[in-house]
C-alpha cells in the first residue's frame, strides 16, 4: 500500500491542482440531502451511546505516506486519513469519502476551522428542495457533526470539508458528496492536533 500511496502522491503533487469527478467540485454539497435520508440512532453524536458503533477508529501506525510531520493525507481508495507525526509514525483514522462521481484528489490546506459548524444549503439545492431549512445551526442533527475543517486551494474555498457526522455507520463507505467525514470523536481529536494552514493531500 505504501508504494501505491507514494506513486499516487507524486503524481498529485506534480500536477499542482485538484482533480475531481464530474460535478463534484462545482457543488459538492448539492446531493447531501438528495434522496431518502437514513434514520440515525437515538444518540448518534456519541457513537458509544448508540451501542453498535465504535467511538473512535484512530490508531498509531507506521506512516505509509512519508509526508512531513503535521501533514494530513487522505487515502480515498482505502478510506483512511493519516496525520503524519515525527519519527515515521502517523495517526490513522477511518473516514467516509465521496461516492461515485463525487471523488476528487489534490493538494489543499485547512483555510479555517469551526466547532459545531452551521450549514446553509446553496441556492441550487434550495431550488430543488424548497422544504429544506435556509440554515442549519450547529448541533447533533447537523450533517457536519462536531467539528469542520474547511479546505482551501490558495485563497479559494474548495467547498470540501473534513468534518464529523451524525451518521457514524457511514464511516468506511463511499457516501458523501466529496467531503471527508469522520466519527465525531475522531474529528474532534484531529481538530485539536492541527491548525489553519495545515497541508492536506487527497489521493
Amino acid at each position: 500500500m505504501a508504494k501505491h500511496l507514494l506513486s499516487t502522491l507524486a503524481l498529485t503533487l506534480l500536477s499542482g491542482s485538484i482533480s475531481t469527478a464530474a460535478h463534484a467540485f462545482d457543488n459538492p454539497f448539492l446531493a447531501l440531502f438528495e434522496g431518502r435520508s437514513v434514520a440515525a440512532p437515538a444518540s448518534a453524536y456519541d457513537a458509544r451511546l448508540a451501542g453498535d458503533y465504535a467511538s473512535s477508529t484512530r490508531v498509531l501506525v507506521a506512516d505509509p505516506t512519508r509526508q512531513r510531520p503535521g501533514t494530513i493525507t487522505v487515502d480515498t481508495q482505502n478510506r483512511y486519513l493519516y496525520l503524519s507525526l515525527a519519527g515515521g509514525q502517523a495517526i490513522r483514522y477511518g473516514v467516509g469519502v465521496g461516492r461515485q462521481g463525487f471523488t476528487w484528489r489534490g493538494h489543499t490546506h485547512i483555510g479555517r476551522k469551526e466547532a459545531w459548524p452551521g450549514w446553509t444549503p446553496p441556492s441550487a439545492m434550495l431550488r430543488r428542495r424548497p422544504d429544506l431549512p435556509r440554515h442549519m445551526s450547529g448541533g447533533q442533527d447537523n450533517p457536519l457533526g462536531a467539528r469542520a475543517m474547511y479546505l482551501y486551494s490558495g485563497a479559494r474555498d474548495t467547498m470540501f470539508r473534513i468534518h464529523g457526522s451524525n451518521e457514524p455507520w457511514t464511516i468506511g463507505h463511499a457516501v458523501s458528496s466529496g467531503c471527508i467525514r469522520m466519527l465525531n470523536g475522531d474529528v474532534t481529536d484531529l481538530y485539536s492536533r492541527v491548525r489553519v494552514g495545515t497541508s492536506v493531500v487527497v489521493l
